[in-house]
């Protein structure tokens, strides 16, 4: 079979295969995406076998009356690499300055931040597959799945320089006096920490709730600094809470962001970035055109919301919606709950009143809606060329789980600085 007369990388893109949930026991397209985009860095014999593996899948199931040798597959892998497209959104720098991973990567917050200061991504992991489409679709790379598995790990490559860490809050069974790495087993920090004893990185960046700090009355923070001080030995200065509105984005976030530098190299100090509060408000961030129907509440709803809010305020409590000002700062983006309900905004650009969906009642009639996913996708600092691939419900979703970009690059920036210097 002569590869080069018959294939090109659009074989490899089929959408069966961009849609399908890639099963724990089968990460190779994640192998063969992470091979295209490392065969220049020295980590590509990490992802080769299994690359290797998806190409002669692939090719059999595209050309049955072909015998697909291993040689075969090697001269098509090989071919791939100069027939990869260059039209993904967010290619790798151009000039990489150092490596780093991203794990529990979400849609890629840590990695924009990160690819914007000249860092290259070797190695991503993220279990949910929506998420997983997206990052596809946005930097050309399958993550990795479940972290947790022994298998998954193994893909880890060599020598990176920073690992990147968004990892769930969880509560440890803390069965000693100090709390340290062994009392973080069975929690997802517990393979954060795994992974960094491994492979030593130089440096880390993990980022979580604010509430981290006073988690199971301070237990929680508490076992992960014992872990990363004393029993993996990195060099923690205290945890920040950072806020995103103080970085140009118009988004009261607060989020703890925990630093360490592995302590051969000397860094005995760091400080964190002050933000600049650059006096952006949610104008700055709406859309100018008219936007659908779809997100404007309906007029039954909005009754429904205000009697909530007057039922908790008569008990003293401040749940409810919120409508922000157009000069205002929106609260968090969040996942679920009220998020979507506590930064409502008012548009009175709207003409076609008619539903598009199935709501109770009519539109309506004072402007009052959702912020958009695109809307939140620029409260977190994501750049108008990132692609939403997903129903609007994952998006939203997918935006509140993220990572304010422009506060995680702040902090990036800092690190590699201090890494350089070392």
């Amino acid at each position: 079979m002569n590869v080069k007369e018959k294939i090109t990388i659009e074989d490899f893109e089929d959408k069966s295969f961009k849609m399908r949930v890639v099963e724990p026991e089968n990460e190779k397209k994640a192998s063969f995406t992470h091979y295209l985009h490392n065969h220049r860095n020295g980590v590509s014999q990490f992802f080769k076998n299994d690359a290797l593996g998806y190409v002669k899948e692939v090719l059999a199931k595209k050309y049955p009356e072909e015998t697909i040798t291993n040689k075969v597959a090697e001269d098509a892998l090989q071919y791939l690499l100069f027939d990869r497209k260059s039209n993904v959104p967010f290619p790798e720098p151009k000039i990489q300055k150092f490596k780093f991973i991203d794990l529990f990567a979400g849609i890629g917050g840590f990695r924009l931040a990160f690819q914007n200061i000249g860092g290259k991504c070797v190695f991503t992991s993220e279990w949910d597959k929506y998420s997983k489409m997206t990052y596809q679709a946005n930097f050309g790379e399958v993550p990795f799945g479940d972290i947790t598995r022994p298998e998954t790990k193994g893909y880890i490559p060599n020598n990176f320089d920073v690992l990147c860490a968004g990892f769930p809050c969880q509560s440890f069974s803390i069965a000693g006096k100090r709390g340290g790495f062994e009392d973080t087993r069975g929690t997802l920090f517990f393979d954060v920490a795994e992974i960094i004893k491994k492979k030593q990185p130089k440096a880390f960046f993990l980022e979580n709730v604010k509430g981290l700090r006073n988690h199971d009355k301070g237990k929680t923070l508490k076992t992960i600094l014992n872990t990363l001080r004393e029993d993996l030995g990195y060099f923690v200065p205290e945890p920040q809470i950072i806020n995103a509105k103080e970085y140009g984005v118009p988004q009261n976030r607060e989020r703890i962001f925990i630093v360490g530098f592995r302590k051969d190299l000397g860094i005995n100090d760091f400080e964190y970035p002050v933000g600049k509060n650059k006096n952006v408000a949610i104008e700055d961030i709406l859309e100018e055109k008219e936007v659908s129907v779809k997100y404007y509440l309906s007029a039954t709803y909005v009754d429904t919301l205000r009697k909530h809010k007057a039922r908790h305020a008569s008990k003293g409590n401040g749940f409810g919606y919120e409508i922000i000002p157009n000069e205002g700062t929106a609260n968090a983006v969040v996942c679920g709950g009220m998020g979507r309900e506590r930064n409502l905004i008012l548009d009175d650009k709207l003409t076609n009143f008619v539903p598009v969906t199935h709501i109770t009642g009519e539109v309506n009639r004072e402007g009052i809606r959702k912020m958009t996913p695109r809307e939140w996708a620029r409260l977190q600092g994501f750049p108008e060329e990132f692609k939403i691939v997903v129903s609007d419900a994952q998006a939203y979703k997918q935006f509140g789980n993220s990572v304010a970009i422009p506060a995680i690059q702040a902090t990036a920036k800092r690190i590699i600085e201090k890494l350089k210097n070392a």
